[in-house]
């Protein structure tokens, strides 16, 4: 018997995989050896399922993130390990997978950007201003700037107009955004308490 985590955890894997438009219920029916009618018994279309799942995804990545929150004091490390976290995510993800939803199925985009604003405004923003505060970062730095140069928009920046992932490492091509970006504003402060930008 499949059950509906069963369902949510296996599309959303095909989903990323072959993209939200392209991979269709009756494959999804078929991977898993039941009928498509009794995919809707759980969901109503489609998008429902595809919301579903990137909320399954988030949620796991909320999880990881709520570690590091937890286990780490310096708010400066803290964002380094989410942005970590946040670029292996990313390159799960594939930039066909966000453009389907954003041009097919908006309501599932919505789930997507919607954690997005709400992540950066009550988890990133916040520890910018924390190491702002604690003078580890330049009293000139614009913080809704930064982060909407490199959290708001940070599919873009890997994905548009290539797949930067596809050139480079995720460590590479995390190493010139975040942590270069950092760098930029770290004081002497910081870097006599700290090793992690040394």
């Amino acid at each position: 018997m499949v059950s509906k985590q069963d369902l949510i955890e296996c599309s959303i894997k095909n989903f990323i995989k072959f993209g939200s438009k392209r991979f269709s219920m009756n494959e999804l029916a078929s991977e898993l050896g039941i009928s498509k009618k009794t995919i809707y018994k759980h969901f109503k279309t489609k998008e429902e399922l595809i919301a579903k799942g990137l909320r399954l995804i988030i949620d796991k990545y909320l999880h990881d993130v709520d570690k590091v929150l937890k286990t780490k004091e310096d708010p400066i490390e803290k964002i380094v390990l989410i942005q970590e976290k946040s670029f292996q995510y990313l390159n799960y993800f594939k930039p066909a997978f966000l453009h389907g939803i954003k041009k097919y199925y908006h309501n599932a985009d919505e789930v997507f950007q919607n954690f997005k604003d709400s992540f950066i405004k009550n988890t990133l923003k916040p520890l910018l201003e924390e190491a702002k505060e604690k003078e580890y970062l330049r009293k000139n730095l614009n913080i809704d700037l930064f982060c909407n140069l490199y959290f708001t928009k940070l599919e873009k920046l890997v994905f548009e107009p290539i797949n930067l992932f596809e050139l480079y490492s995720i460590d590479e091509v995390f190493e010139h955004t975040i942590i270069n970006s950092l760098r930029g504003f770290i004081t002497e402060n910081y870097k006599d308490t700290n090793t992690l930008f040394s």
